[in-house]
């Protein structure tokens, strides 16, 4: 057996150890523990823990950095934490999202130590919760320098494809006000959820941005995903909220994606009427410019397509670091029952990303 077919084999079994740790977020300690004991056997990395984040450094010696970033934390299970094995694939809670793109990760970081560009390496903590939570945000709290980078390259599940950028996500809530009154005599009300018509027929009717950036077709999106109101039966409603998600492509700013939804709505809103944004997060350039990560493409011959949903690449676009999500497994399957990675798609991101570790452009 070569040697890289012993590193593929080595990979495929350290997946499945990871998958087997489990680390819900905030629960994630097992798991970094394991992490930081594998890595503290590569003497060529410099490595700073801060809480249940790792990062890992190569020393300057090349004019180029590429950051390899991932979270080590899953959602709750939800009957999929049984794990099962077979010569192809893994199933189990993480697979896909994403301890298949940790192991590579830790694969490249133990069995790579000559590389053609410096290397970092962040195994960062509680990205699946509210992102006030989120690692990357206490790393940068304490030593911002260890994210400095050329690149940031994402092991989020994109099936061994690059997915580029990121679409930025707002949440609005929509309060209307009416009248209360008894619903036996509700002429001497309002009710305030019929006021909802107009507004539901106007976010129906929206017709979504699709713009093309860098090769790249985002989908714009704006939905309803909550509705509340009403307190009895017998109660004409006199008050009724929506909660809004838009998804924004990078194309533009939140500011201005929130100015177009607040003049979409407002016709329908009145004196007493409230509309928030109760969070957002910025969408994040394609950046396939990128030396590092054009070769990538050109060299395997990847599939490149928009990134609709958000991830943490927008993170690094604020700071001026072209970022791509690139990893094994698949999406769609991430947080489901039947989630799982195969080993073919491990094996082939872990391939790419070796050859520019060790080529470089």
């Amino acid at each position: 057996m070569s040697d890289e077919k012993t590193e593929l084999s080595d990979l495929f079994k350290l997946t499945h150890e990871l998958v087997c740790i489990p680390s819900e977020s905030f629960k994630e300690k097992a798991i970094v523990d394991f992490i930081a004991d594998k890595l503290s056997k590569a003497p060529w990395l410099n490595i700073t823990r801060i809480g249940d984040n790792i990062v890992a450094k190569t020393s300057e010696k090349t004019e180029k950095r590429l950051l390899l970033g991932g979270h080590t934390d899953t959602v709750p299970a939800q009957g999929n934490d049984q794990i099962r094995l077979s010569d192809d694939s893994i199933w189990g809670i993480g697979s896909a999202d994403m301890k298949g793109g940790i192991a590579i990760m830790l694969s490249l970081a133990l069995n790579v130590p000559d590389t053609a560009v410096d290397m970092t390496y962040v195994f960062y903590a509680r990205e699946e919760v509210a992102h006030k939570h989120n690692g990357l945000l206490e790393i940068e709290a304490n030593q911002p320098e260890l994210l400095t980078a050329d690149l940031a390259i994402l092991g989020e599940p994109t099936s061994g494809n690059i997915e580029a950028g990121c679409q930025g996500t707002m949440r609005f809530t929509l309060e209307l006000k009416g009248e209360r009154a008894h619903t036996a005599r509700p002429w001497m009300g309002r009710n305030a959820i019929h006021r909802l018509s107009g507004v539901l027929a106007a976010i129906s009717d929206y017709e979504s941005r699709n713009p093309v950036i860098e090769g790249c077709q985002y989908r714009e999106a704006l939905q309803v995903v909550k509705v509340e109101g009403g307190i009895a039966g017998n109660v004409v409603p006199d008050s009724t909220t929506l909660t809004i998600n838009h998804r924004v492509a990078p194309d533009r700013n939140l500011e201005t994606a929130e100015k177009e939804i607040r003049c979409l709505l407002e016709p329908f809103m009145e004196a007493g009427d409230k509309l928030k944004v109760i969070d957002a997060a910025p969408p994040a350039k394609p950046g396939l410019s990128n030396p590092i990560l054009a070769s990538m493409i050109k060299t395997h011959e990847l599939d490149v397509q928009a990134k609709l949903g958000w991830t943490d690449v927008a993170f690094f676009d604020q700071k001026g670091v072209p970022a791509a999500n690139f990893g094994p497994g698949d999406a769609t399957l991430a947080h489901t029952s039947n989630e799982q990675v195969e080993r073919s798609s491990i094996e082939q991101c872990y391939l790419a990303l070796k050859q520019i570790i060790t080529e470089g452009v």
